[in-house]
């Protein structure tokens, strides 16, 4: 469900100006990218992204990929949609909507280059990990939107949360470890820091990056 929460004047002004040019609504439609972004090419998508922060960074940075941010937090979109406008970037596109459901009707299969799940919810509380959003069935619904050789990304800062991804991962169908068998991968420079995972790393907090290719 979306979470409207409280926006700030720069939040609210950024989804006013640039939803019309940056927003997809929900649709019970496929996308057809190519028309969306109005080019072909290599194609991210990042699931939950917060503040926007590492998703603003990373499109500035290479403006020759084109990103789709999925984010129910509308002060999260409003925020990204402002530094998009910062930036002057034009590769960003956003949908305000539950992630299974935008990956199951409109994104189409074997379209994604580089699908980001960046620090999701960890429901750290015991009777709460069954709603975490690594799940066997939603591993599953990414490769099949993955193109063969494409890489599924995940980073959290709970290590608990972090061997269950793990776990999950290394006996799904269809991926093999870019690092290697049950190992984590060193953060890739594709992954900007946030503040937050700097002051993190400041006090003295892990984080972990998996990295999967999907195989045929």
């Amino acid at each position: 469900m979306r979470r409207e929460g409280r926006l700030t004047d720069g939040q609210r002004r950024a989804l006013e100006a640039m939803w019309p040019q940056f927003g997809i609504e929900p649709q019970q439609a496929l996308l057809d990218l190519d028309e969306v972004f109005g080019r072909h090419a290599a194609r991210i998508v990042e699931v939950g992204f917060g503040m926007g922060e590492s998703l603003a960074t990373m499109a500035a940075l290479h403006p020759e990929n084109d990103y789709l941010g999925i984010e129910v937090y509308r002060p999260g979109v409003g925020s990204l949609l402002r530094q998009v406008g910062e930036n002057a970037s034009t590769n960003v596109r956003v949908i305000s909507e539950d992630a299974v459901v935008v990956l199951a009707t409109m994104v189409p299969d074997n379209s994604v280059d580089r699908l980001q799940l960046f620090f999701p919810d960890p429901w750290h509380k015991k009777r709460h990990h069954k709603r975490r959003i690594v799940q066997p069935n939603f591993v599953e619904l990414v490769r099949r939107k993955l193109k063969p050789g494409g890489i599924f990304h995940l980073a959290t800062d709970w290590e608990g949360y972090a061997r269950q991804m793990m776990a999950v991962m290394c006996v799904a169908p269809g991926y093999e470890n870019c690092a290697a068998q049950d190992a984590f991968s060193p953060r890739p420079e594709s992954r900007p820091l946030t503040k937050f995972e700097q002051r993190g790393h400041r006090l003295g907090h892990g984080v972990w990056d998996l990295i999967f290719r999907r195989v045929d």
